[in-house]
């Protein structure tokens, strides 16, 4: 089995617990998983994305442009793919919490809504086409409110909000990227699974059943052809 299954979400969305639930669940029902997470900050091709995360190229996201700040991200992927996990993709199935997906959300975030389509194909064009790293086969979109992932992040940095990224401290940058997730997620057919109600989250568990059912129903079918 080939696939590649992304998580995606807003920062403080629960990504990184959600793909390794869902990688836990795969391989004690047998599935061959790899995980990979992006940016890579443990390999130097994640350099100029910390560099532009902590601010050292502006203290803004739109300091740097979205064409720009793509092709650090991008990459960072492509030294990902071809010496980490290229062998594991051909032969399993592999769960990236984040990916491309995440470049056309954030980067989008920094553009008139006209600009969203004509970046979009330039930034698909670019990793997949190009760079030729693999599409995903399902991209689920954790949905989130934006002031509930800062609360989220706040707990996550024990109230030290200097530690935030230049992503992470602009709520009105994250609130356009939400709607450009949204956008994307009806234009490319993401699976949106909503982890708030009531202005709460909801628990994990029960995040991870609506995750996992998606994932398996792509699976299946996939076993079936």
């Amino acid at each position: 089995m080939k696939k590649l299954i992304v998580i995606e979400g807003l920062d403080g969305s629960g990504k990184a617990t959600q793909a390794k639930l869902l990688a836990s669940t795969l391989t004690q029902r047998g599935t061959r998983v790899r995980e990979v997470s992006f940016p890579d900050y443990d390999s130097p091709s994640s350099a100029l994305v910390k560099m532009y995360l902590g601010g050292e190229f502006g203290d803004r996201p739109g300091d740097v442009n979205a064409y720009a700040a793509s092709t650090f991200y991008a990459v960072d992927r492509y030294a990902s793919f071809k010496k980490d996990w290229h062998r594991d993709y051909a032969e399993g199935v592999v769960i990236a919490d984040r990916y491309t997906t995440s470049n056309a959300v954030h980067q989008c975030g920094k553009l008139e809504e006209a600009h969203w389509d004509a970046f979009l194909d330039w930034l698909f064009d670019l990793e997949y086409g190009k760079m030729g790293i693999p599409t995903p086969d399902l991209v689920v979109y954790l949905r989130v409110d934006p002031a509930v992932s800062q609360e989220l992040m706040m707990a996550r940095y024990q109230g030290h909000a200097e530690k935030k990224d230049i992503h992470e401290k602009d709520l009105a940058y994250l609130r356009r990227c939400q709607r450009a997730a949204e956008y994307c997620a009806q234009k490319l057919g993401w699976r949106i699974v909503d982890c708030c109600e009531d202005g709460l989250m909801r628990i994990v568990e029960s995040i991870q059943a609506d995750v996992y059912g998606i994932a398996e129903a792509v699976l299946s079918s996939s076993k079936e052809v």
